[in-house]
């Protein structure tokens, strides 16, 4: 027999934000305390991964990488990466909504000086993180550097050399944006650090958090660009056919969604490992 339960469902971003959003900081544990008051055993969140033009969880760079928006800049101080005078003062004009875009250059910026700061020798916890996310963060780390290196257009609209991957072009990408990707690691350390603090906090208290994983993955992704055998895709990496749905209550004309859709029988071959690693990697 099942135990009958409740809860509630709360994207972090909608938490009370010091810095234009929600954030894994205090009020994220606040939350969970109000869950444990309030005899609730379930806090239902959206996809965590780093959202992309539009600012859909379910429009994702990458489904493995955490959102380093998600990041609680307060937290930081706590824990040494920053000092209060590295935070500027935050002038929100609507306390109630979310301006992404001017929030996010906010705590780009802050991070930045974290990572300045950062000491690796002195965190060995940094290079335990890095070896257990080696499947994937290397291929997410380069990608997101080239996304900055061709501000921010999506990968499908690069060159071709780093489109299609030539292996000589993106060794030299590498050495070139070695700094850059270095960014990128020390921001999913950070998310990592905090999200697995969250999930802490809660368990011990008896809520448990439910997750999602969207069935499609974006087209603009560490995933599509890193892996295009497996999706519908032509030799030109364009794809043959994308994901939506017809006519419903909600559209006339029915969605467009865009989402690649994936090559099952490609993937068969080795047994799924893409989809397993995806399901192990949410499971954190």
């Amino acid at each position: 027999m099942q135990k009958r339960a409740s809860g509630v469902l709360l994207h972090p971003t909608s938490l009370p934000g010091n810095y234009g959003m929600g954030s894994l900081g205090a009020a994220a544990r606040a939350f969970v305390d109000f869950l444990v008051t309030a005899r609730q055993t379930y806090w239902q969140i959206l996809p965590l991964g780093p959202t992309g033009y539009g600012d859909s969880p379910y429009q994702c760079f990458s489904s493995n990488a955490g959102n380093p928006y998600l990041i609680d800049l307060d937290q930081l101080c706590a824990d040494g990466f920053l000092e209060a005078a590295d935070i500027p003062a935050w002038q929100d004009a609507d306390p109630r909504k979310v301006d992404y875009g001017t929030a996010i250059d906010f705590k780009m910026a802050v991070l930045l000086k974290a990572f300045e700061r950062f000491d690796a020798a002195a965190h060995p916890d940094h290079a335990v993180f890095m070896q257990k996310q080696e499947a994937w963060i290397g291929d997410y780390c380069l990608f997101m550097a080239l996304k900055g290196k061709f501000n921010d257009r999506p990968w499908y609209e690069w060159e071709d050399e780093y489109r299609l991957r030539d292996a000589k072009t993106l060794e030299a990408a590498q050495e070139e944006l070695k700094e850059s990707m270095d960014f990128q690691a020390f921001l999913q350390y950070l998310f990592f650090r905090q999200w697995h603090a969250i999930k802490e906090y809660a368990n011990t208290r008896g809520v448990q958090i439910i997750g999602d994983i969207p069935i499609y993955v974006a087209m603009d992704s560490s995933d599509t660009w890193c892996r295009p055998e497996l999706f519908q895709f032509d030799d030109n990496k364009t794809p043959l056919v994308v994901g939506g749905c017809p006519p419903d209550y909600f559209s006339e004309t029915g969605q467009l969604w865009g989402n690649p859709i994936y090559d099952y029988a490609k993937m068969e071959e080795d047994g799924f490992a893409w989809w397993i690693d995806r399901i192990r990697s949410s499971l954190e």
